[in-house]
C-alpha cells in the first residue's frame, strides 16, 4: 500500500480555504488533520471536528508532551497539530491536509521535506477585506488585523512548492487536484516501475 502524503495547505483567514477544502475531502483519499486551538469556537464549529479547543494550560501541556508536530501562536491564540492527527492516517495511504498558518507550515516543511505544499491567495487584497467583513464575525478591527497579517503571509507563498488563487471556488479546487496529480508523476514516486 502506498503511504499518503502530507499537505501543507495556507492561506490567509478569508480566503476560502474551509470551503475548498470541504469540496477536496468530498474524495475519500483525503482527510483534514483536526488543529488543537485555544481560541473560543466560532458559531457551529464541534470540538473534535473543526478544532480541538483547549485551554491555554491544556495546550502548554501538551506541549510539554512533545504531542505536536508543530504549534505556533497566531493572533494571541496557539495553534497546533497532534501527532495523532496525522501519521497514523499517512500509514493508512490516506493523505493528510493539514490547514495551517505560515509560520507553522515553515516549521512542518522543514520536518517533513517530502510534504507537498500549498499556497491559497486571494485575488486581491480588497477582495479579502469584502470576504472577512462579508463573514460578519469580527470586529472592523480585528478585520484590520487580520488584513495587515495576510499582506505579511503573502510576502511567504513563494516558499511553498505552489500558489492556487481562490477566486473562482470550482477552479481552484480542480488546480488542487492538478498539483496532486503532478505530484503522482514526480520520479521518486514511481517505485517499482522503473527499477
Amino acid at each position: 500500500m502506498n503511504k499518503g502524503r502530507l499537505i501543507i495547505f495556507s492561506a490567509p483567514s478569508g480566503c476560502g480555504k474551509g470551503t475548498m477544502i470541504a469540496e477536496i475531502l468530498k474524495d475519500n483519499n483525503y482527510r483534514c488533520s483536526v488543529s488543537a486551538t485555544t481560541r473560543k469556537p466560532r458559531e457551529k464549529e464541534v470540538h473534535g471536528v473543526n478544532y480541538y479547543f483547549m485551554t491555554d494550560e491544556e495546550f502548554e501541556q501538551k506541549i510539554k508532551e512533545n504531542a505536536f508536530l508543530e504549534y505556533a501562536g497566531y493572533c494571541k491564540h496557539y495553534y497546533g497539530t497532534l501527532f495523532s492527527e496525522v501519521d497514523d492516517y499517512l500509514e493508512k495511504g490516506i493523505n493528510v491536509i493539514l490547514e495551517i498558518e505560515v509560520q507553522g507550515a515553515m516549521k512542518v516543511m522543514q520536518q517533513r521535506p517530502d510534504s507537498v505544499s500549498i499556497f491559497v491567495a486571494p485575488p486581491s487584497i480588497n477582495e479579502l477585506r469584502r470576504r472577512l467583513k462579508k463573514r460578519n464575525t469580527e470586529t472592523d478591527e480585528v478585520i484590520e488585523q487580520r488584513v495587515a497579517e495576510a499582506s505579511n503571509e503573502l510576502a511567504q507563498a513563494k516558499k511553498y512548492n505552489y500558489i492556487i488563487v481562490n477566486d473562482v471556488l470550482e477552479d481552484a479546487v480542480s488546480d488542487f487536484f492538478a498539483v496532486m496529480r503532478a505530484e503522482k508523476l514526480k520520479s521518486e514516486f514511481a517505485g517499482d516501475i522503473i527499477e
